[in-house]
């Protein structure tokens, strides 16, 4: 089971060197991935508007943070978990990743959803009402454009004619597309889509019912069910005080591991942020703590 480290955005309060430190100690200490989540604004709550984080939680963006993680890395593969694709513009999103791509050697799993924040979206000046279909379709025009050659797509909400974006990165339209989201529609795409399904804030029967759905559809697809790569999220992104402890009790996350490699899961992701939040307040701590969480699930799953 290859393990990936979600990112702390809370690093840059120490300043951009002891982000990239982070990334480095990551790399070093043997996990598979780093993995950067995406927002670029956030709402503050009101009468009509549902929040779900605190407007002032700080979130470097995406792209950036992983550009810059990359030129300090040199093996370590780098994801979004996951990119709310439909609030922005594909073909630049295309290019971005493509670039990515290059600039890390063919590191990059690119880990896309639709989102949740319709404010967000209205500040992006995008529509959250058919955020999915428009999804569906950016996911193929990424693939055209990464193709490379002379590209001609036409579809409902995205037309590029005779259009050429050079270079082809390493991994072209290999380039791994995993869907997070656990709706219909999204285990639909999935099956139909993407290399793999991201769950996250989903309990372990859900898990395991969505990936024997993604499986079904699959087949019904005409694809290889085999070929499809599964990740769940070790602990969902903490809400109650109680969980914001799971990070400092080692013997709970090897546990855990356990439970998630057991279900037959090909990743999962330790959150850094929570391990903030469990106690690790500074880099040079979560650095710490993510070696010995690291050397645990390691003696507990290989």
């Amino acid at each position: 089971m290859k393990i990936a480290v979600d990112f702390p955005s809370v690093a840059y309060r120490e300043g951009p060197q002891q982000i990239l430190a982070l990334a480095s100690a990551i790399e070093e200490i043997g996990y598979d991935e780093i993995a950067a989540f995406d927002h670029v604004v956030m709402g503050y709550p009101s009468e009509t508007r549902r929040t779900i984080y605190p407007a002032e939680m700080p979130v470097l963006e995406a792209l950036m943070l992983l550009a810059n993680i990359a030129a300090t890395t040199s093996k370590i593969s780098l994801s979004t978990e996951v990119l709310v694709l439909p609030q922005r513009q594909p073909v630049l999103v295309a290019k971005q990743v493509s670039t990515l791509d290059t600039l890390s050697n063919g590191r990059v799993r690119l880990g896309v959803g639709v989102g949740w924040q319709d404010s967000e979206y209205d500040a992006l000046e995008e529509d959250f009402s058919n955020r999915g279909k428009r999804m569906d379709e950016a996911i193929d025009l990424l693939r055209s454009y990464w193709d490379g050659g002379r590209i001609e797509f036409r579809g409902d909400y995205y037309n590029s004619h005779d259009m050429g974006m050079e270079p082809t990165s390493p991994q072209g339209a290999k380039i791994p597309v995993w869907v997070g989201g656990e709706s219909p529609a999204a285990l639909k795409r999935t099956a139909c889509k993407a290399d793999g399904w991201m769950a996250s804030g989903v309990t372990d029967e859900q898990a395991l019912l969505c990936v024997a759905e993604i499986r079904r559809l699959a087949e019904e697809f005409g694809r290889d069910p085999s070929e499809l790569g599964f990740q769940l999220m070790l602990q969902p992104p903490p809400r109650i005080a109680a969980d914001k402890l799971f990070y400092a009790d080692l013997d709970a996350v090897a546990e855990r591991a356990a439970v998630v490699s057991a279900m037959g899961f090909d990743w999962t992701s330790v959150n850094a942020t929570a391990i903030f939040q469990a106690g690790a307040r500074s880099v040079d701590a979560m650095i710490e703590q993510l070696e010995a969480i690291h050397t645990r699930i390691r003696k507990e799953v290989g």
